[in-house]
């Protein structure tokens, strides 16, 4: 039964992809950029996952079907609406990262490598949506969002120096520019002279440098009593943004008048968010903005009878909320019942 959900989800994220986000010539709010970005990271989540009774032919055909979903939910080029501006999105490094992949000899690599690159993209694009910053006016925003867009690091390819090493190379960059270039015929002496200058200035510059970093860590390291006493802050979790005080209990309570009321899909999806704080609150996972379902789901693989359950339970959210499939009342008891019993498993 359980791999039977299992490829029933997997048609519903591919569906998803192909149906629910079609890709369009027109401009598309970010925010629908966004939760693209968010499907086609689910939907490739699931090629590192393959059942006990999929065959090769099997597998090899949901992969491509997946792969065509992702290319159709991200085009190559798509125009992207944020505010008043709109921006050029170049998706070019996904597609070719793509056809990579179809000839990859180690695919979950390969997968995993382009799953960081989009995780990293939808990561900032969720960064850009915030308010602007103070002191930043709309130019500024914009540009940034622009680059953040057009940037090639999200390429899975060859990278150059990461950003401390570049940090580095360009003090070091900075300390020659402060020395003039050495004549060819310079003597000997004079050479050693300069070498001991450069050195000398190098550390002095370090010593600098460690005494200010220590001041400053120092002044902004906050205390553990400020940290104890600090508020509790709002979260959100898979989209919706729950109150400090909300607990796992209000969350069910609010998922079962929605049954009551008849919207047996929104009952779902607000139950298992519900199971999602209950497990965060017990420590057996850890809650945050930008993770999907199939990331918590991952995070359970050390408790294997906690995550078979959890599994089924996602993939029934993913039927019923991303695959638009109506829910009967029959659902709801099915669903209701497995919560519980993943909150048995879990103590």
């Amino acid at each position: 039964m359980t791999q039977v959900c299992k490829k029933r989800g997997r048609l519903v994220v591919l569906a998803a992809l192909l149906f629910v986000f079609p890709a369009s010539v027109l401009a598309i709010p970010i925010s629908e950029y966004q939760q693209n970005l968010k499907n086609a990271i689910t939907a490739l989540d699931t090629l590192t996952q393959s059942d006990e009774d999929e065959s090769s032919e099997g597998y090899e055909r949901r992969f491509d079907q997946t792969i065509e979903g992702v290319r159709h939910a991200l085009p190559e080029q798509q125009t992207v609406e944020s505010e008043a501006e709109t921006y050029n999105v170049d998706n070019r490094w996904l597609h070719k990262d793509l056809d990579k992949l179809k000839e990859s000899n180690d695919r979950l690599k390969k997968v995993t490598q382009i799953l960081e690159a989009l995780h990293s993209l939808e990561a900032r694009i969720a960064e850009r949506q915030k308010p602007v910053q103070p002191g930043e006016d709309k130019d500024q925003a914009q540009s940034r969002l622009e680059t953040i867009l057009a940037r090639p690091e999200y390429a899975t390819g060859a990278q150059g120096p990461n950003a401390l090493t570049r940090l580095i190379q360009d003090f070091i960059r900075w300390l020659q520019s402060l020395f003039p270039q050495r004549a060819p015929m310079q003597s000997n002496r004079g050479r050693y002279l300069t070498l001991i200058a450069e050195i000398l200035v190098v550390l002095a510059t370090l010593f600098v440098l460690g005494y200010a970093g220590r001041f400053l860590i120092a002044r902004f390291k906050p205390s553990r009593k400020r940290r104890a006493s600090k508020k509790r802050e709002p979260r959100i979790v898979l989209g919706e943004r729950l109150e400090p005080d909300q607990t796992a209990t209000d969350l069910l309570s609010e998922a079962e008048a929605l049954a009551r009321r008849g919207d047996l899909r929104a009952a779902i999806r607000k139950a298992y968010i519900a199971l999602l704080v209950e497990l965060g609150d017990r420590k057996l996972i850890s809650l945050a903005q930008h993770k999907t379902n199939r990331d918590y789901l991952n995070s359970l693989r050390h408790v294997p009878h906690l995550h078979s359950r959890m599994g089924g339970l996602t993939n029934t959210f993913e039927r019923h909320w991303y695959g638009l499939v109506q829910a009967t009342p029959d659902d709801w008891q099915d669903f209701r019942a497995g919560y519980v019993a993943a909150l048995q498993t879990g103590n």
